[in-house]
Order: C-alpha cells, then sequence, then structure tokens
C-alpha cells in the first residue's frame, strides 16, 4: 500500500516525439546514432536496433514522470525508419518496446536539402524531397502486386526487399507515416502526398500548423508540436510559438506535445505543457497532449495514458499541480514497479535485475 494523501496522482507522461537512446547528449560520436546519411532513403532502419537503454536520458525522463516515449530516426532523410513506442524503465530494450513499429518517419524540408546539397545529390529542393518520397511510395505499391502475384504464382515472386517491404504497412494503413515538418508549404505538401496514396499521417513539429489550423481539423490529421523549448537554431523556425498547441486545439485538432530529446531535455515535457497553458492552451488540453492524446496518436492508447482498469500501471506521484514549475516527482511506477522514488518515498525504489 502506497500512502498518496495529499498528493496528486496521474498516468505517467507520454513524449510522443524523440530520440532517447539513439542521440545521446554526452556521446556526440560514440552515442549519435541518429541519421544514416548516406543514403536519402531508409526506411528498413529499425529504431529498435539502435536504441541503448544506458542512454542517461531515461533516468532523467523518469525523474520527470515521462513513463512512455516514441524514439525513432532523425530527420537527414527523405524517409529515415521506422520508429517504436517504449516504456522508460526495463532492463533490455525488447522489454521496454510497447509498439514496434509505430510508425515510418518522412522529412520535408530543410534537412534533407541541407545534408544531400553538401553531398551533391539528390534531394537538393523541396520538390525533389516531394519527387523522392512519391518515388518510393509507388515502389512499394508495385512491390506488393508483385508479392501478391507470386502467391498465385511462385515463379513471379520477387526478391525480398527490405526497403519497399518497410513500406508496406503504410500503405496498408496498418501504420502513419510520421511526417517530419516546420513550414506551412512542407505540411501541406505532406497531406498532399498523403492524399494521393490514401495514407495515414501524424504530423510531427507543426512550427507553422497554427497559420492552417482548420485544413488539419478538416483532414482530421493529428500534430505532434515540438520542440517550442528551443532557439529558432533554423529559418522553419522563424514562427515558433508555445500558442500553436492551444490555437491548433480549439479548432479540433488531437493535439501532443514532444521535447524532441535531446533538443529539449526529456524531463522538460510537463513544463512545455505550461508553458502552452500560458499562451492560451486550456490546462486540461495540455495535460491530455502528455497523457491520453500521445497515447492514441502513437496507437497504444489501450495500455497507457490514463488510469482506468485494464491498462499498465504507469502511475506518477507528484508534490503539486502537474503544470506548476515549482512541483516535483515524488513517486513513479511503469508497470507496476518503482521505478523513481524521492523524498518521502525513497525506500520505496526497487532495482531491475
Amino acid at each position: 500500500m502506497i500512502d498518496a494523501t495529499g498528493k496528486y496522482v496521474l498516468p505517467g507522461f507520454i513524449d510522443a516525439h524523440s530520440h532517447v537512446g539513439i542521440r545521446e547528449e554526452i556521446y556526440r560520436i560514440e552515442g549519435d546514432d541518429i541519421n544514416e546519411v548516406s543514403d536519402p532513403v531508409t526506411p528498413h532502419l529499425r529504431a529498435v536496433d539502435a536504441v541503448y537503454m544506458g542512454d542517461q536520458a531515461f533516468q532523467d525522463a523518469l525523474r520527470g514522470g515521462v513513463t512512455t516515449l516514441m524514439t525513432g530516426p532523425g530527420s537527414a532523410n527523405v524517409i529515415g525508419g521506422l520508429s517504436l513506442a517504449m516504456k522508460t524503465y526495463a532492463r533490455t530494450v525488447d522489454e521496454a518496446v510497447l509498439r514496434n513499429p509505430v510508425g515510418l518517419k518522412a522529412a520535408l524540408g530543410e534537412n534533407p536539402k541541407r545534408v544531400y546539397r553538401e553531398q551533391k545529390k539528390a534531394p537538393m529542393t523541396r520538390m525533389a524531397t516531394a519527387a523522392l518520397l512519391r518515388e518510393t511510395l509507388v515502389a512499394a505499391q508495385n512491390y506488393a502486386v508483385k508479392l501478391a502475384e507470386g502467391r498465385n504464382n511462385p515463379s513471379r515472386r520477387p526478391e525480398r526487399d527490405l526497403k519497399l517491404e518497410a513500406i508496406l504497412p503504410v500503405l496498408r494503413r496498418e501504420i502513419p507515416l510520421l511526417i517530419h515538418a516546420h513550414r506551412t508549404d512542407d505540411i501541406l505538401t505532406g497531406l498532399r502526398i498523403a492524399e494521393e496514396f490514401n495514407l495515414k499521417v501524424s504530423l510531427q513539429h507543426a512550427t507553422e500548423a497554427h497559420k492552417i489550423p482548420e485544413e488539419l481539423a478538416q483532414k482530421g490529421v493529428p500534430a505532434v508540436v515540438g520542440p517550442s523549448l528551443t532557439t529558432r537554431a533554423k529559418v522553419e523556425l522563424k514562427d515558433r510559438t508555445f500558442a500553436t498547441p492551444g490555437i491548433l486545439a480549439r479548432a479540433g485538432v488531437k493535439v501532443a506535445l514532444m521535447t524532441d530529446h535531446p533538443v529539449t531535455p526529456i524531463q522538460y515535457l510537463p513544463l512545455t505543457a505550461a508553458l502552452a497553458v500560458r499562451e492560451g492552451m486550456e490546462e486540461e488540453e495540455a495535460l491530455k497532449a502528455i497523457t491520453i492524446n500521445a497515447a492514441e496518436i502513437l496507437g497504444v492508447a489501450d495500455r497507457v495514458g490514463s488510469l482506468e482498469a485494464g491498462k499498465d500501471a504507469d502511475i506518477i506521484v507528484l508534490d503539486g499541480p502537474p503544470l506548476d514549475w515549482r512541483t516535483k516527482v515524488e513517486l513513479v511506477l511503469v508497470n507496476g514497479a518503482v521505478a523513481y522514488a524521492a523524498g518521502s518515498y525513497a525506500g520505496l525504489l526497487n532495482s531491475i535485475s
């Protein structure tokens, strides 16, 4: 029995977009496996093969009350690879996995242009980025047709193609295309391609989405907004504002928040929600953006995101209101086990063995 009298008890927070375990803060070369910049189209890369559970960020996440996160490839490539949803407390990544894959990363805008312009190969423009994405989706469609033909005629079955195979769950709408886009032009390009190929999509970053909230709401596209607690490190971030999540939520868009760790340290996820409230987001919507909305967008709401019978026992105990910057996380349970304990709960801490 845990006495939480006078405390705030909530479901564990969920960071809907990060690079925890794949890009470590300290080991910038040794611990950086975020971008495979040898090829702009790498859908067959799997985040699960890169996650290091020894990344200090997992401990930081627990101290901030974050019990679930999405981690995946970066945005250097037009198609970067498969992301996953995982818990922040486990011995191995395989034990931590909640859903794998959770989506396929695609990137529009500055990053692919910059990386491959330096290598003097495509894509060097936004047009080429979109064309490569379309080209790959068409190739995967053709591959699916050949696989279907091969089921009835083994002699026509194509050789296994891991790149195209990774695209098939997206074409079948089993997982979303996670579209990295900051500017409105890139957001709209992503939506255009999604309609062309009848894809489920989840908008990642959505920096200028506050300029076109009606378009996102009409199409039912969720937005994982952020990182907003950062500098304007590139032109695409010129109009970033903490008002974006609130504007989108009021328009009817399902919104989650991200840290994009290590861009914003993951333990500050609730602080990003508090700053969104300061800029006009309803407090309840901000809490949903780091709990149930994030779970629904990641497709794991049957397990996490709220306190309900039958769900995983991912629970946090706070010494004050969750969006008050002075509040501290005192106890974190992941799958019912004590993953972090401080203050009067310190003696409860278990070790994974």
